[in-house]
């Protein structure tokens, strides 16, 4: 009967114990950042698909491919999380990001200038996943001022399926892996 006083003593102390233990990640930050490379963040940068070529056209809308091709890179990224679409003024690049606007309810922001809006992305969406639709000669430079280097030196103009995937850590050196994607040319 001595065990008895006891027993209240030990359930306060097991209750103590079991507070401690499941407040200790709160007071430590979340699992997420926990996580290697939560933090990165990611861009996807492509060129606007197939465009009609007839000179006449000042700005032209996707031919009948590259309407396929912005279908194809819906397809591709659906499931990346991607939580904002830059796209130049242009008819063919937002028809190119169209469908995947669509398939994630966003709306996808106009930019102009590729250092501005890498500057704008590692700002603005640190640690997130961005699509960025550009054209032949800026896909290139805003890789490069995205911080990252790629294999590929130039886009020629017949090329619609280069997917640059950049990747932009909290710390380090930037990376990019080159994809294919869509029809072949």
């Amino acid at each position: 009967m001595r065990f008895l006083p006891l027993i209240p003593s030990l359930g306060l102390l097991l209750s103590a114990v079991v507070g401690c233990s499941s407040e200790r990640p709160a007071a430590s930050g979340s699992t997420a950042e926990k996580l290697p490379g939560a933090a990165v963040t990611t861009i996807y940068v492509v060129r606007h698909a197939e465009k009609e070529t007839s000179p006449a056209l000042t700005d032209p809308p996707l031919t009948p491919a590259g309407e396929q091709r912005a279908l194809t890179l819906r397809d591709t990224l659906g499931s990346r999380n991607i939580e904002a679409l830059y796209v130049t003024n242009t008819v063919r690049s937002r028809a190119t990001a169209a469908p995947l606007a669509t398939a994630l309810q966003r709306t996808p922001q106009v930019y102009d200038k590729p250092a501005d809006l890498a500057a704008r992305i590692l700002r603005e969406q640190k640690g997130k996943t961005v699509l960025v639709v550009g054209h032949s000669n800026t896909l290139l430079p805003l890789v490069s001022a995205l911080g990252a280097t790629s294999e590929i030196t130039t886009v020629e103009d017949g090329e619609y399926d280069y997917l640059f995937e950049v990747k932009v850590p909290p710390s380090g050196a930037a990376t990019v892996v080159t994809h294919r994607f869509g029809a072949e040319q």
